[in-house]
């Protein structure tokens, strides 16, 4: 479902981000991010799914990876990360990014966002956004991997006053009870 692609004009795009690779360097990179990718991807993919009480709408993604920049999810775009399991937590969070913003059915999802709003009316967009996403990328980290994966994660963000801010509500309010609240405005069982 994931098709990693490097592409040279768009990578240039980004130059003055700071560090370049060779287009051979990159497609190495690739080369390793796929292998260990594969070896999570169907059971990720699943999860994610079955968590969100979302469906992946799109049959194929495709995921830039460039020297550098912010990773963001439309077009799904991730720098070279040294440490390739953070690649594949990153590429996770904007994963659920794309699987919240690709599902049409916008009357269903607006029930469950508008849920999220009220319940953090005090706080800015980007910190409603990324306790949902929090809630459940710490459900994916303690699934397929360990506590101290999420650990990490979770203190890679420490410096953004907004993801730090989402993670303490998503530790306040523990995941399990955010994704079922989700999930229950989006008119699904909950989760387990």
């Amino acid at each position: 479902m994931i098709e990693f692609r490097y592409s040279w004009i768009y990578d240039q795009k980004f130059k003055d981000k700071g560090k370049k690779y060779s287009p051979k360097k990159i497609e190495e990179y690739i080369k390793k991010v796929k292998k260990i990718w594969g070896k999570y991807e169907k059971d990720i993919l699943k999860e994610l799914q079955k968590i969100s009480g979302l469906k992946w709408e799109e049959k194929k993604i495709i995921c830039y990876i460039i020297s550098k920049t912010i990773p963001f999810s439309d077009p799904l775009t991730i720098p070279i990360y040294k440490n390739k399991n953070y690649f594949i937590d990153v590429l996770t969070h904007e994963l659920i990014h794309r699987l919240f913003t690709q599902n049409t059915n916008r009357e269903i999802t607006n029930r469950s966002w508008k849920m999220i709003q009220r319940k953090l009316k005090k706080e800015n967009i980007n910190v409603r956004v990324h306790v949902i996403l929090n809630a459940i990328h710490k459900h994916i980290l303690l699934k397929f991997f360990n506590k101290k994966r999420l650990n990490k994660n979770i203190k890679s963000l420490n410096h953004l006053k907004d993801y730090k801010k989402s993670w303490e509500i998503v530790e306040r309010q523990r995941c399990e009870n955010i994704i079922k609240s989700f999930k229950k405005n989006l008119g699904t069982k909950n989760p387990r």
